[in-house]
């Protein structure tokens, strides 16, 4: 599920011939992950993933007065809603003059009074040059905020913040049966080599009245002196009439039923599902507590699962899609965006002292055996997670601690431990763990706890 960018960069930095890894199956249990995905709203723009031609890149807008109205999904928005989307421009195969794509975000008020969108949290960056696929170690310290690899990384790490973007509005006021533009951005190849640029994109919104949203694909005008300028407003809502789905399209999808390789496909729609609230206790019983294992034994909670990569679990935990378009995803696979929000009460229920360790790893994705984990040594040079994960606990000491730890992980990475906890016989120790499922990484993944002495 990487994206064609991410791959492109990975390949010119892969060696010719890399040594076969060592694979290692660990005896470890995966729990299904309690908690479910809240109803939010998110509309998820992101397929066609490369744009090479003008066009919808999704509309919730009514069906009427529309020249393609296959283009429009007719789903209105109220209250809390997410708007991601993430969007490749690829001109390395062009021979025209190269030119700059612009993403539009448009929002419509189809109400008779004004509407106001609130702005909670919004990021949006691009590949070069806000934020390049570069080399990072497997774990840094990112308490500053300024480690990230990747635009979907970047912006996953603002949103975890609660930050807003400071291009963006605190609020977009929309009048009565009008459209106001939410965003209006390049996305530049001119100087790149290739010419190849990605940009992503998450916001956290509220409004007090019904809005319908739509993303669009348009390359830049020229003004009278023949340089380059963004669409107006006026070009946009002409594009959303007149213009029909932008291509080229991506792969179609495998029916969810299907048997053998699937193609999950790209996610082009209305997804039910911004956050994963939960607290893990010991499953079976009403326990307000997580027993940690016996030494030297491990057990997992499987995140973002997704047919065909649950573990054993069974547990699909995709976003269902409210609406979508008949050649993109059935589910919003990945979960891109989507905030996990987990809480574990950790409990030493010896008489002994143990040392636990917390860490998000990176199996080889399977969906066969709930009691075995496999792994590489060493792994492969293929990032499959790259992300900032918060972590907040109380120290040896019983001073309140907030971690920011930025992750690199590439498939059948064990990974290092977020935090190590001495317990006390008897004792208790909340851990909150929380992060923003960032664009360009390939799940499933997993979240373990291990007693290690």
């Amino acid at each position: 599920m990487f994206s064609l960018l991410s791959s492109v960069l990975i390949a010119q930095a892969a060696p010719t011939v890399a040594p076969k890894p060592d694979t290692i199956v660990k005896p470890q249990i995966v729990r299904v992950l309690p908690g479910r995905l809240d109803d939010v709203l998110v509309f998820n723009s992101n397929s066609p993933e490369v744009v090479q031609t003008e066009g919808i890149l999704l509309s919730t807008f009514p069906k009427e007065g529309k020249a393609h109205p296959e283009a429009h999904l007719d789903r209105v928005f109220q209250g809390r809603f997410d708007i991601f989307a993430h969007h490749i421009s690829n001109q390395a195969k062009t021979s025209d003059p190269l030119k700059t794509l612009y993403l539009g975000i448009l929002l419509h008020n189809p109400s008779t009074k004004p509407v106001t969108v609130n702005v909670l949290q919004a990021a949006s960056y691009l590949s070069q040059p806000d934020a390049p696929f570069i080399d990072l170690p497997p774990l840094s310290d990112n308490a500053l905020g300024n480690i990230f690899a990747g635009p979907g990384d970047r912006a996953t790490n603002d949103i975890l913040r609660q930050q807003r973007q400071p291009n963006w509005p605190a609020t977009l006021v929309v009048p009565p049966g009008t459209s106001e533009m939410l965003l209006n951005v390049p996305i530049p190849v001119k100087a790149l080599t290739p010419p190849i640029n990605g940009r992503s994109t998450l916001a956290y919104l509220r409004s007090n009245g019904p809005v319908y949203a739509a993303s669009l694909a348009m390359y830049a005008k020229s003004d009278s002196a023949g340089q380059e300028r963004a669409p107006t407003r006026d070009e946009w809502e002409t594009l959303l009439k007149t213009g029909t789905l932008s291509g080229p399209r991506d792969k179609a999808p495998t029916l969810p039923e299907a048997k053998g390789k699937i193609i999950y496909g790209r996610v082009a729609g209305v997804a039910r599902g911004s956050r994963w609230l939960a607290q893990l206790t010991d499953p079976g019983n009403p326990s307000t507590r997580l027993t940690v294992p016996n030494p030297g034994e491990a057990f997992s909670y499987l995140l973002s699962g997704l047919a065909q990569g649950t573990f054993g679990t069974g547990q699909v935990q995709s976003a269902p899609m409210v609406v979508r378009y008949p050649d993109t995803a059935y589910a919003a696979h990945g979960n891109y965006g989507v905030h996990y929000s987990l809480t574990l009460p950790l409990y030493n229920s010896t008489e002994s002292p143990k040392k636990v360790a917390l860490m998000l790893q990176t199996p080889l994705k399977a969906d066969a055996k709930p009691t075995e984990l496999t792994f590489f040594n060493p792994p492969p040079k293929r990032v499959f997670f790259r992300g900032t994960v918060r972590v907040r606990y109380k120290d040896d000491s019983g001073n309140p601690q907030t971690r920011y730890i930025h992750l690199v992980q590439s498939r059948g990475q064990q990974g290092e431990p977020l935090v190590e906890l001495n317990l006390d016989a008897q004792t208790s120790r909340l851990v909150q763990v929380d992060f923003i499922y960032p664009p360009d990484a390939t799940p499933p993944q997993v979240l373990t706890v291990k007693t290690k002495s």
